[in-house]
């Protein structure tokens, strides 16, 4: 075979043709203000930009550079209101600025700049190195006198910045365009994943099914940043199904207060199809009562009674976590939702079927068990990364 040029020459602007431009929130914004606009933009994520538009000097305008700082989405809300220092007062806590659900140290960056013209390769350096989102410019026929307009503008949500409008690449991008190409790398791409070296048994999240949930809320947490799931486990470590931050991302920010009231198990079946029946609702609500959270409790009541009159809306985001919107009774519509029920593959299995497996559930991970199902590791996207990179730098 001859060598993969294009995998060589393909700029990752290519691999940004026909996204929507970000939507995006400022920094400088609240909490609060951040939830309004996920729920009135039905994003999965927005953008978070540290710039201020225009400022006067002297009466002249002075433009000041534009930069994505990370992102946000409505699990870092419900997160941060389970937190035991919030869960007296919620709306109080809605209060506090963005800036407290933003990672801001470089070494740990979520989400990187990066120009149209980079290479694949650089794109794949930086995922490596632990960003998940790469932010990049749109290449835009939009006309420039209605791009500074836009730019002047006092949306809050504006899509433009630097007069550009970006995009982002997440893994699952890059991913689906190695498997389109995975001729390149026969070699490796049919070996099982236990030959490759590319499971992990040690940063495994999992508690059991008794445990509280709120006890592993910084698990939930943590799976958002690392882009995997919690398993949830029985008696004897068998994998009996999972909660994961793709379908907690979909519910409202009442949800935390089944976090602090229910057991892993029980939260694990108040997420299924999407949504809790009306039992486990009231149970919900007994717990908060018996443990003094009024303001939670309240929080509850707000948002089932606006779900209950809101309306279908999906968007250009949504391709993040792989689901539309639909606003419903403490959540969403359970025909857009997936299971709570892991999903799984085998120390056998070949790298391009769990590809495959990944893909097509829209998650960046899967978990690795044994015949029994019991918990041996999880193979990531990330990992999967290092063979390929590896693969392209011994082509190259």
């Amino acid at each position: 075979m001859s060598q993969p040029r294009s995998l060589f020459s393909h700029e990752v602007a290519d691999l940004c043709l026909g996204k929507p431009p970000l939507k995006s929130v400022s920094i400088a914004a609240t909490v609060g203000e951040a939830l309004s606009a996920l729920k009135r933009l039905g994003e999965a994520f927005l953008s978070v930009w540290s710039c201020n538009h225009a400022e006067r000097n002297n009466d002249v305008i002075v433009e000041e550079k534009c930069r994505c700082v990370g992102k946000v989405c409505m699990l870092d809300v419900i997160a941060y209101l389970g937190k035991e220092e919030n869960l007296s007062s919620p709306t109080k806590a809605l209060e506090a600025p963005l800036e407290v659900l933003i990672r801001r140290e470089p070494a740990t960056a979520l989400v990187r700049h990066l120009e149209p013209h980079a290479s694949l390769v650089e794109a794949m350096d930086l995922i490596l190195e632990g960003a998940q989102n790469l932010v990049i410019p749109l290449e835009s026929r939009r006309n420039t006198g209605l791009r500074n307009k836009l730019l002047h503008s006092n949306s809050f949500n504006p899509t433009v910045h630097n007069n550009r409008e970006y995009c982002w690449l997440t893994q699952e991008d890059i991913v689906r365009y190695l498997l389109n190409s995975i001729g390149y790398f026969s070699h490796v791409s049919n070996n099982a994943i236990n030959t490759l070296h590319i499971i992990d048994s040690i940063n495994m999240l999992a508690v059991h099914y008794d445990d509280p949930a709120s006890a592993a809320l910084p698990l939930i947490s943590q799976s958002l940043v690392q882009q995997t799931s919690v398993a949830i486990l029985d008696g004897e470590g068998i994998v009996i199904g999972e909660i994961s931050p793709y379908t907690l991302n979909t519910f409202h920010e009442s949800v935390a207060a089944a976090i602090v009231t229910l057991s892993a198990g029980e939260l694990m079946a108040y997420i299924d199809c999407g949504g809790p029946c009306d039992d486990q609702v009231q149970l919900v609500k007994d717990r908060l009562l018996e443990k003094k959270y009024e303001g939670l409790l309240e929080l509850m009541e707000e948002d089932f009674t606006f779900s209950s009159s809101s309306s279908i809306c999906s968007t250009s985001s949504d391709e993040e976590f792989g689901q539309g919107r639909s606003w419903r009774l403490g959540g969403y519509s359970a025909r857009l939702v997936r299971r709570s029920e892991a999903i799984v593959c085998y120390p056998c299995s070949s790298l391009v079927a769990v590809m495959v497996q990944a893909l097509s559930h829209r998650v960046s991970y899967v978990w690795v068990v044994d015949e029994d199902r019991t918990l041996s590791g999880i193979v990531t996207f990330a990992s999967m990364f290092k063979i390929f990179r590896d693969r392209l730098r011994f082509m190259a």
